[in-house]
């Protein structure tokens, strides 16, 4: 059975709750839809009155009800303070992170009896000086409670020297032996042909996100964290998200 579409499944909602409305927003968005060319699925009613929000891969706009206006940019409650595109964003990079998937992933994570409190993935090149620089300091992000996985997003792109490492690294035996050996600067070589493996669709997603440099961290409640960080100032940014309000549920 094929899930229903989230925009769906929210306007039959309103629809019971709001009959009016709901039929509003459904002609809104079927309107929106038609004058942009998107699926009115990624339409949606927006917090401001006469606004609709959509979404096109990774990014975010506003468009009046006839889908004659649209706004670019970031929306923000000026009451409250609240961050209302930056938390879409936030849901939708946890969304796709967890489509893509951990065993497409390669964690380091604590070792027993420890418990991981944060998990953290971080984009990398594995001739990134700093992607390399943070590798040499995972214990110390173990010591923390800070479980790493890496996805893989090559800057110089496909069929070039780091992108051939990434898939050597990924069809290793021992992904993670050979990933802490190409990063400390081993030369990794495939046996033969590549394995299927997911460096091509890692870094598409790393493009459709807007990441350019790496490393790139994205935190639990969905913000990213550009560049290297010690271990401690990491735990310190995780503890702080901690005590505040988790990412808004998608809708």
């Amino acid at each position: 059975m094929n899930p229903i579409p989230l925009a769906v499944a929210l306007l039959a909602v309103a629809a019971v709750l709001h009959p009016a409305q709901a039929a509003d927003d459904a002609a809104a968005a079927a309107t929106i839809a038609k004058s942009l060319g998107i699926s009115a699925d990624n339409v949606r009613p927006s917090p401001v009155d006469g606004l609709y929000e959509i979404q096109h891969q990774r990014e975010f706009a506003y468009v009046t009800a006839d889908g004659r206006y649209l706004l670019r940019g970031d929306l923000v409650d000026l009451k409250t303070g609240e961050e209302l595109t930056e938390n879409r964003r936030r849901v939708d990079r946890l969304d796709v992170l967890a489509k893509l998937g951990s065993k497409k992933l390669i964690e380091f994570a604590p070792p027993p009896p420890m418990v991981a409190k944060y998990t953290v993935t971080v984009f990398t090149d594995i001739d990134c000086g700093y992607c390399r620089k943070l590798h040499s300091e995972i214990a110390q992000f173990n010591a923390k409670g800070i479980a790493i996985r890496y996805a893989f997003y090559p800057r110089s792109g496909p069929d070039t020297e780091s992108w051939y490492s990434a898939e050597a690294v990924w069809c290793a035996a021992d992904q993670r032996k050979a990933l802490t050996e190409a990063k400390a600067g081993a030369q990794i070589k495939l046996k033969g042909k590549a394995c299927d493996n997911p460096v091509a669709e890692e870094f598409q997603l790393a493009q459709d996100m807007g990441i350019r440099g790496t490393p790139m961290m994205v935190l639990p409640n969905g913000d990213i964290y550009p560049g290297y960080v010690p271990a401690s100032q990491l735990a310190a940014k995780l503890a702080e998200l901690g005590a505040k309000p988790k990412a808004p549920a998608k809708g």
